[in-house]
């Protein structure tokens, strides 16, 4: 019976050989000079064979295991908040989570934050997903700004150090768009109105002169816009525009006038004056793989010879001036031909959809728009009667007369009624800051301030805010846009006989306050070119 010292021994053996079996049963064999080590070790100097032995795979494997035996316990430590969480969170970051350019477009089904500003500076941040497109942006802001909820609220993209905005389209990605922006620029997305966005099939004037489209030139006849439009939705072309235009020359800051031609095919350049003959056009860009950006401040940035310049930008050009194509027009009316010609040529059909589908989404809630669902004439209107239970159409003409002179009547009498409050009412603090609250009114901004806001939010006949006088202390002024050009009207306080009312016409037309003018003037042109139709407004993100 062998001894302890025996049975040590044996147990030494066998788990040596247990350890050995192992590694040949993991598949791992021992290195060419490792068997010659061993032999020299039992013969003479060296490590020990049972110190080999623990050097082996098997070795390594036991620490592993200790180690993911002590992860639990690592896990029930105590969380330490990092102190520069925009390190780690992408998805909580605005730097990391728009993409550079060279990082490949943005993954599907992952979240990103989009920062969004409004004109007042405010801004409020929202995660969405890859597709979120810009009316569906929009419709979130509308929402949790509890704005009213029309098809006139857009998503812009201002570049501030390149003095360059545009107007998103309903259906671009707005996570694709950001992803463009370059780390470290001023870009940014803003919050607001654009009435003229969807002018292009709403207004009966025209949006093209005659001396700018070809097929006019050409057929030596005029065509009327709704032609023209109705052209484009049967073909799918957009009509071809031609005019002088100033274009900035990439090597020299030299502004030079050339004659372009906008065709299927791209947009072109004379060398040779007005002359369309192939050997004088030079191809100057490629507006299907470009976005075309007003210039904001042009005389500041790049010199422009007037302030109605427009940029085109290619896709490659990601930050500064180089690249950038810069042209110039004589007037607004000839940038907004330009503008919407190159929209046209751009998204083509997916333009009117947007549209449709704006109108359809306003039509299933007919009750939160402000504002018509189309533009319709004068003369498409109707007399109604509204007396009975149900209202009818008034056929007959001499009735019809009759119901005009009863409903001016019942103006009187409403304005008399506000006339004969007592004295100590109208004058009262409440009564004359009523106007205040109103989302049309924005209180002591300056003439420019004002102008440039209605051109911002659209050059479209009828938008109007009303403001404070810097030069009449107690006067205010009606702005309003007519014919692409913005108008101010003085509007002064008077007292008769201690009644206070308002008037812009040396008193023939007098109002109990400015909400009663501002709800007057919707209805009646009066003294005005038009009729106050959108008001300008801005909402606090």
């Amino acid at each position: 019976m062998p001894g302890p010292a025996g049975g040590r021994q044996e147990a030494a053996s066998a788990a040596d050989d247990a350890m050995d079996g192992g590694a040949q049963q993991s598949g791992i064999r021992d290195p060419p000079g490792v068997g010659s080590v061993e032999q020299e070790g039992d013969v003479g100097e060296g490590p020990p064979a049972t110190d080999l032995r623990r050097s082996q795979p098997l070795f390594i494997h036991s620490t592993s295991r200790t180690v993911s035996e002590e992860e639990p316990r690592a896990s029930s430590l105590p969380n330490i908040p990092n102190p520069f969480p925009e390190l780690c969170s992408p998805s909580n970051s605005p730097i990391l989570s728009s993409l550079p350019g060279g990082q490949g477009p943005p993954r599907e089904g992952a979240c990103h934050l989009v920062k969004v500003f409004s004109e007042d500076g405010s801004c409020r941040s929202l995660e969405v997903s890859a597709g979120t497109t810009a009316r569906q942006l929009c419709e979130m802001l509308v929402q949790r700004t509890h704005a009213l909820h029309d098809h006139s609220w857009a998503l812009v993209e201002l570049h501030q150090h390149l003095a360059l905005e545009r107007c998103l389209e309903d259906h671009e990605s707005v996570v694709e768009v950001q992803s463009a922006w370059p780390l470290g620029a001023d870009s940014r997305f803003v919050f607001r109105k654009n009435f003229a966005k969807y002018e292009l099939f709403k207004s009966s004037a025209s949006l093209f002169p005659e001396v700018m489209v070809s097929s006019c030139l050409e057929a030596n006849k005029s065509m009327a816009h709704s032609e023209l439009i109705q052209n484009f939705l049967n073909s799918g072309s957009c009509p071809e525009v031609q005019g002088f235009l100033q274009l900035r020359e990439a090597s020299r800051k030299v502004w030079k006038r050339f004659y372009f031609s906008l065709r299927r095919s791209g947009l072109y350049y004379s060398t040779k004056g007005t002359s369309k003959d192939p050997r004088h056009l030079q191809y100057f860009a490629d507006l299907t793989e470009s976005n075309i950006y007003y210039v904001t401040q042009g005389k500041k940035h790049y010199g422009t010879p007037t302030e109605f310049g427009f940029c085109i930008k290619p896709y490659k050009v990601r930050s500064g001036v180089k690249g950038l194509k810069l042209l110039c027009s004589e007037d607004e009316q000839s940038r907004t031909c330009w503008m919407a010609a190159f929209r046209l040529f751009k998204y083509g059909m997916q333009l009117y959809r947007n549209y449709q589908q704006a109108q359809a989404r306003l039509s299933q809630h007919p009750w939160i728009t402000p504002t018509p669902l189309q533009s319709v004439s004068d003369s498409a209107l109707v007399a109604m009667d509204f007396s009975g239970c149900t209202g009818r159409v008034i056929e007959n003409p001499s009735e019809v007369l009759t119901a005009v002179l009863e409903e001016a009547q019942a103006w009187r009498k409403k304005t008399t009624h506000r006339y004969s409050l007592p004295a100590a009412c109208q004058s009262s603090p409440l009564s004359a800051a009523i106007h205040r609250t109103q989302p049309w009114f924005h209180g002591r901004i300056s003439r420019e301030d004002t102008q440039q806001l209605i051109g911002r939010q659209g050059l479209v006949d009828g938008v109007f805010l009303v403001r404070e006088s810097q030069r009449n202390p107690k006067g205010f002024v009606l702005s309003l846009c007519h014919l692409q050009k913005v108008k101010h009207y003085l509007i002064l306080p008077s007292e008769e006989e201690g009644q206070l009312y308002f008037t812009m016409d040396d008193g023939q037309t007098r109002f109990a306050d400015l909400i009663q003018l501002v709800e007057f003037h919707q209805i009646n042109r009066g003294i005005l070119p038009c009729k106050l139709r959108h008001y300008c407004t801005c909402v606090a993100l």
